[in-house]
């Protein structure tokens, strides 16, 4: 008799669980978790922000080895999430702004950097959790940089290699970080280099909506 009464109670908390949404598994085991790995799933419509990381910049040089380009102190972005599946899986977000500021330019016959802007927003992130691989598509990914010239201001338009840029998320550091990814010069003046080099590492990673928490790939 003990035996159908606890059966019987195992499968009414099942129905019980069933239809309350809001029990504590439900709410862990995506591909995105704020707190802590594998803790809770952000919610569909969370904004998500980061800043560069604390003394790096971000950089846009002529050659993937070189440091000759621009170079930007302050950055950040702003996603809101649109999709996240239970890990193993494959969330996506909708990148929605991104700026730069404090840029300076060391290119030669160059004197200021005006502006330097991200075009065509949103675009489209996917964070694999398989791989920690963070991939940005746009139609197409396009950043326009304002020069400041010995001969006045020059305009140059830059566009991504395939309209992606690929990043890595990194849960140590709540951080995503993109290096050399390639733009092309799509027009401007010959003072603007002919290919751009993007690099940089924004951290820590935090879901504004939940306050700030720290945002996990699992």
């Amino acid at each position: 008799m003990r035996r159908y009464l606890y059966m019987a109670a195992v499968a009414g908390a099942a129905a019980l669980a069933t239809m309350l949404p809001g029990a504590a598994f439900a709410d862990t085991g995506a591909v995105l978790t704020y707190g802590s790995a594998g803790g809770t799933s952000v919610p569909v419509g969370d904004v998500v922000t980061a800043s560069l990381a604390s003394g790096t910049t971000a950089t846009f040089y002529s050659s993937s080895t070189g440091t000759s380009g621009v170079s930007c102190t302050t950055s950040a972005f702003t996603a809101t999430v649109t999709d996240n599946p239970a890990a193993a899986g494959v969330a996506t977000e909708s990148l929605t702004a991104q700026t730069f500021s404090g840029c300076t330019s060391n290119v030669f016959g160059t004197t200021s950097v005006q502006s330097v802007t991200l075009n065509n927003l949103p675009y489209t992130v996917t964070v694999d959790d398989s791989t920690n691989a963070v991939t940005v598509s746009g139609s197409p990914i396009q950043t326009t940089v304002v020069l400041g010239t010995i001969l006045g201001t020059i305009t140059c338009v830059y566009q991504s290699t395939n309209s992606t840029i690929a990043g890595t998320a990194d849960n140590t550091t709540n951080s995503i970080t993109f290096t050399n990814q390639s733009f092309t010069k799509t027009s401007g003046s010959a003072l603007c280099f002919s290919s751009a080099f993007f690099t940089a590492t924004y951290s820590p990673v935090a879901d504004t909506t939940q306050g700030g928490s720290a945002v996990y790939v699992n």
